[in-house]
Protein backbone atom coordinates (compact mmCIF):
# COMPACT_ATOMS: atom_id res chain seq x y z
CA UNK A 1 0.00 0.00 0.00
CA UNK A 2 1.32 3.74 -1.03
CA UNK A 3 0.71 4.66 2.73
CA UNK A 4 3.21 1.21 3.78
CA UNK A 5 5.74 2.83 1.39
CA UNK A 6 5.59 6.53 2.70
CA UNK A 7 5.83 5.37 5.88
CA UNK A 8 9.02 3.13 5.07
CA UNK A 9 10.58 6.01 2.57
CA UNK A 10 10.68 8.56 5.53
CA UNK A 11 12.19 6.06 7.88
CA UNK A 12 14.86 4.97 5.80
CA UNK A 13 15.91 8.25 5.01
CA UNK A 14 15.67 9.27 8.47
CA UNK A 15 16.61 7.01 11.49
CA UNK A 16 14.77 3.85 9.99
CA UNK A 17 17.53 0.31 8.67
CA UNK A 18 15.81 -2.57 7.24
CA UNK A 19 17.62 -4.21 10.89
CA UNK A 20 17.29 -4.06 14.28
CA UNK A 21 19.95 -2.82 15.79
CA UNK A 22 21.03 -2.64 19.63
CA UNK A 23 22.05 1.20 19.11
CA UNK A 24 18.20 1.83 18.40
CA UNK A 25 17.41 2.40 22.08
CA UNK A 26 20.74 4.78 22.84
CA UNK A 27 18.06 7.47 21.78
CA UNK A 28 14.79 8.99 21.22
CA UNK A 29 14.09 8.12 17.66
CA UNK A 30 10.76 9.69 17.48
CA UNK A 31 12.72 13.38 17.97
CA UNK A 32 14.76 12.36 14.83
CA UNK A 33 12.25 10.54 12.56
CA UNK A 34 11.03 11.58 9.34
CA UNK A 35 7.86 11.25 8.57
CA UNK A 36 5.25 11.02 5.66
CA UNK A 37 2.03 13.32 5.65
CA UNK A 38 0.21 12.79 2.48
CA UNK A 39 0.03 11.01 0.01
CA UNK A 40 -1.77 11.31 -3.60
CA UNK A 41 -2.03 9.13 -6.96
CA UNK A 42 -0.34 10.72 -10.04
CA UNK A 43 -3.01 11.10 -12.09
CA UNK A 44 -2.98 8.06 -14.59
CA UNK A 45 -1.00 6.02 -12.97
CA UNK A 46 -2.25 3.10 -11.13
CA UNK A 47 0.71 2.53 -9.40
CA UNK A 48 2.68 5.71 -8.86
CA UNK A 49 1.59 8.13 -5.95
CA UNK A 50 3.55 11.46 -4.45
CA UNK A 51 4.52 11.02 -1.42
CA UNK A 52 5.07 14.16 1.42
CA UNK A 53 7.85 13.60 3.82
CA UNK A 54 9.19 15.81 6.50
CA UNK A 55 12.07 15.69 8.64
CA UNK A 56 12.62 17.48 12.01
CA UNK A 57 15.65 19.92 11.58
CA UNK A 58 17.24 18.26 14.99
CA UNK A 59 17.79 15.57 12.00
CA UNK A 60 20.45 17.27 10.31
CA UNK A 61 23.79 18.82 11.53
CA UNK A 62 23.97 22.38 11.06
CA UNK A 63 25.56 24.32 8.06
CA UNK A 64 26.28 21.25 6.70
CA UNK A 65 24.49 20.56 2.75
CA UNK A 66 26.31 17.56 2.86
CA UNK A 67 24.58 16.34 5.54
CA UNK A 68 21.31 16.98 4.78
CA UNK A 69 21.55 15.55 1.07
CA UNK A 70 23.21 12.55 2.49
CA UNK A 71 20.12 11.68 4.93
CA UNK A 72 17.40 12.71 2.35
CA UNK A 73 19.13 11.24 -0.28
CA UNK A 74 21.44 8.58 0.48
CA UNK A 75 20.97 4.83 1.16
CA UNK A 76 16.70 5.62 0.19
CA UNK A 77 17.46 4.70 -3.75
CA UNK A 78 19.04 1.62 -3.07
CA UNK A 79 15.87 0.59 -1.10
CA UNK A 80 14.61 -2.59 -2.35
CA UNK A 81 11.31 -2.48 -1.19
CA UNK A 82 10.00 0.14 -3.68
CA UNK A 83 10.60 -0.61 -7.55
CA UNK A 84 11.40 2.94 -8.35
CA UNK A 85 11.91 6.32 -6.58
CA UNK A 86 12.28 9.89 -7.54
CA UNK A 87 12.80 13.08 -5.58
CA UNK A 88 10.51 15.84 -7.26
CA UNK A 89 10.72 18.73 -4.76
CA UNK A 90 12.91 20.16 -1.93
CA UNK A 91 11.56 22.62 0.18
CA UNK A 92 14.42 23.95 3.01
CA UNK A 93 13.22 26.08 6.03
CA UNK A 94 14.52 29.11 6.47
CA UNK A 95 15.64 28.55 9.51
CA UNK A 96 17.60 25.89 8.80
CA UNK A 97 18.66 27.96 4.99
CA UNK A 98 20.21 30.32 7.84
CA UNK A 99 22.85 28.04 9.24
CA UNK A 100 24.21 27.38 6.24
CA UNK A 101 27.61 30.08 6.28
CA UNK A 102 28.75 29.66 2.27
CA UNK A 103 31.92 28.89 1.10
CA UNK A 104 35.22 30.06 2.85
CA UNK A 105 35.99 32.22 -0.42
CA UNK A 106 34.10 32.50 -3.92
CA UNK A 107 33.99 31.02 -7.36
CA UNK A 108 36.91 33.08 -8.77
CA UNK A 109 39.09 32.00 -6.31
CA UNK A 110 38.94 28.38 -7.37
CA UNK A 111 38.87 29.18 -11.26
CA UNK A 112 42.33 30.63 -10.61
CA UNK A 113 43.92 27.58 -9.00
CA UNK A 114 42.40 25.91 -11.41
CA UNK A 115 43.01 28.57 -14.23
CA UNK A 116 39.40 27.08 -15.71
CA UNK A 117 37.96 30.06 -16.68
CA UNK A 118 34.37 30.33 -18.92
CA UNK A 119 33.09 26.96 -17.93
CA UNK A 120 31.43 24.92 -15.18
CA UNK A 121 33.43 23.33 -12.50
CA UNK A 122 32.32 19.69 -12.38
CA UNK A 123 33.21 17.46 -9.92
CA UNK A 124 32.57 13.55 -9.15
CA UNK A 125 33.28 10.63 -6.43
CA UNK A 126 36.22 8.90 -8.08
CA UNK A 127 35.89 5.18 -7.83
CA UNK A 128 36.84 2.92 -6.44
CA UNK A 129 36.37 4.86 -3.20
CA UNK A 130 38.71 3.10 -1.26
CA UNK A 131 41.98 0.88 -2.25
CA UNK A 132 43.79 2.89 -5.06
CA UNK A 133 47.05 3.88 -3.56
CA UNK A 134 47.70 7.40 -3.66
CA UNK A 135 49.00 7.41 -7.75
CA UNK A 136 46.59 6.13 -9.04
CA UNK A 137 44.00 7.89 -7.09
CA UNK A 138 45.91 10.91 -8.41
CA UNK A 139 45.38 9.26 -11.91
CA UNK A 140 42.24 9.15 -11.70
CA UNK A 141 41.48 12.14 -10.18
CA UNK A 142 43.14 14.09 -13.22
CA UNK A 143 41.50 11.80 -15.85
Amino acid sequence: PPEEAGAAVAAESSTGTWTTVWTDGLTSLDRYKGRCYHIEPVIGEETQFIAYVAYPLDLFEEGSVTNMFTSIVGNVFGFKALRALRLEDLRIPPAYSKTFEGPPHGIQVERDKLNKYGRPLLGCTIKPKLGLSAKNYGRAVYE
